[in-house]
């Protein structure tokens, strides 16, 4: 009887010697995952950022195959439908970054190239402008 009542009165909970091996499990834990986490974001922006481009200098060929010119914008190229919206470079998050490059052979058109306006080197150590 003397046992139940010890059991009866004790209150449920933790103590702080449970608390703090817990606590240092989740640290242990979190200094094993976050420094795999961050190149993995970084990784994927990277990814975004080659699809993207590829993508846009596609749609610039479609453009030219189509009207036999160069798009004057990118504008131009959502207002005609070729694109839904302008893309965003990842690395800047802005779609105002991108360079524009005119074609070198005089043909008719502002945008026969696009670039990456991000500066800085990607995880190959090759400029973002490069890509």
């Amino acid at each position: 009887m003397v046992i139940m009542k010890i059991q009866a009165n004790r209150s449920s909970g933790f103590t702080l010697i449970e608390l703090l091996v817990v606590l240092g499990i989740v640290a242990l834990m979190l200094t094993l995952a976050v420094p795999r986490y961050f190149p993995t974001i970084d990784a994927a922006k990277e990814t975004m950022l080659v699809d993207n481009l590829r993508s846009v200098r596609s749609t610039i060929d479609q453009f030219y195959g189509d009207t036999a010119r160069y798009p004057d914008s990118l504008a131009q190229l959502v207002e005609k439908k070729y694109l839904k919206a302008l893309p965003i470079d990842p690395i800047t998050e802005s779609t105002e970054t991108w360079i524009l490059l005119a074609p070198e052979d005089g043909s008719p058109g502002n945008v026969y190239n696009i670039k990456s306006g991000a500066s800085g080197n990607g995880r190959n150590g090759r400029p973002y402008a490069d890509w």
